[in-house]
């Protein structure tokens, strides 16, 4: 049986993070890091943006192996955790100790009910940017199902290959979930003139191969097809050891699961208590991945910090780009400044009583910081501060 000081379970950005957390506070206790793909941990934003620009794949690795007294354990699931012997066991039947535990588990692609086929790319890993990138070249096909953060941004990066791409989606808009529908139906216009034949109001009704059958009857035939809807939280170990459960793993501020001083989840599998918007969240961006593994990471290690950071999320999309903060919901109330209309601006998502809850930041850069602010003031937001963000 081998044995850690700090068992990390889950190889991305989150069991990255965390591990540099605890050696910010423990420089000797072993670490051990348990990841189901064949990679050291890497970052993910690049599968969908700087790859796609000629960015090297060396420019994305997390640099985990070079952390002394770390030992990565690759290619491995666990299994079964339990809790009173403090071990868990893996795919390969070997138990591995811990003293502290954290889940950094992540989540898996949603997948289309009946489409679970091996042709269609449920976009998350690098071994699935390898895959698409081998098939999108000038005059391929490409269809892209769904129009929400990864589908948008895929599509865009396809496109700048010279793929031609079709992008399918339910709602009646690119990003509908999160921008006010006026800003939506001007991305979804801006798309089809790069070239997207964008399909808005569309499911799909049948996958079979290459072949995707929409809700309409139409059948598009393509070179690849790729799915990008959103993720849910891998909660099964948790589950199954009997740990809270709330769309996602339920932490406390300092990343401690059910009151234990032992067990710790961070990162998107986790369900957190943010102090700025006053609710439970769980949120799926890398600065959270990032942030919440550190803190996390450095609260095993002794550190006793409470999390209060606000996480932000930015992207791009062709010539169109953002950062975000806070909850930006499009079913919230909205106010918004432009510089010039659905090209530079900012948008406020409100409560009922004006306060701010979170912002979109539409081309303008350095401001998430000030925009933080006026969410954690909790006060209703004046039109003069919203002007201040541009």
């Amino acid at each position: 049986m081998s044995s850690y000081r700090y068992l990390v379970v889950g190889g991305g950005l989150t069991g990255d993070a965390a591990c540099k957390g605890i050696r910010e506070h423990d420089s000797e206790g072993t670490i051990g890091l348990v990841s189901a793909e064949p990679h050291p941990p890497y970052a993910r934003p690049p599968l969908s943006k700087g790859l796609w620009k000629g960015d090297e794949e060396d420019s994305i690795w997390r640099g985990t192996d070079q952390l002394d007294g770390v030992e990565l354990l690759l290619g491995r699931t666990v299994e079964i955790l339990d809790l009173d012997q403090h071990q868990v066991r893996d795919n390969r039947g070997e138990a591995l100790h811990y003293e502290k535990l954290l889940l950094a588990t992540g989540g898996s692609p949603r997948t289309i009910p009946g489409g679970d086929t091996e042709d269609v790319v449920y976009f998350r890993t690098l071994d699935d940017f390898r895959r698409l990138r081998a098939v999108a070249q000038e005059g391929a096909s490409v269809v892209v199902i769904g129009g929400g953060f990864i589908g948008s941004e895929i599509a865009a990066s396809l496109a700048s290959t010279g793929s031609t791409v079709t992008l399918v989606f339910p709602e009646d808009g690119i990003g509908a979930r999160i921008f006010p529908s006026e800003l939506s139906a001007f991305v979804t216009e801006y798309y089809r003139e790069q070239g997207v034949d964008v399909r808005p109001g569309t499911m799909v009704s049948e996958l079979s191969g290459l072949h995707v059958k929409l809700g309409d009857g139409t059948v598009l035939e393509a070179d690849a097809v790729v799915a990008g809807l959103g993720i849910v939280p891998n909660e099964q170990l948790a589950a199954r050891a009997g740990l809270p459960l709330d769309n996602g793993i339920v932490v406390d501020d300092r990343g401690r699961v059910g009151g234990r001083d032992d067990v710790f989840a961070a990162g998107d599998v986790a369900r957190f208590p943010s102090a700025a918007l006053g609710t439970m969240t769980r949120v799926e961006h890398e600065d959270h991945a990032k942030s919440h593994g550190h803190a996390v990471g450095a609260n095993m290690a002794g550190a006793d910090t409470p999390y209060d950071h606000l996480p932000f999320f930015y992207s791009d999309l062709f010539d169109l780009g953002y950062e975000a903060v806070g909850e930006t919901d499009a079913r919230l109330g909205t106010i918004a400044e432009w510089a010039t209309p659905n090209r530079q601006g900012v948008i406020a998502y409100l409560a009922d009583d004006r306060r701010p809850r979170g912002f979109l930041l539409w081309d303008v850069w350095g401001k998430v910081d000030a925009a933080t602010e006026l969410i954690r003031a909790g006060q209703p937001l004046d039109p003069q501060q919203l002007r201040a963000l541009l």
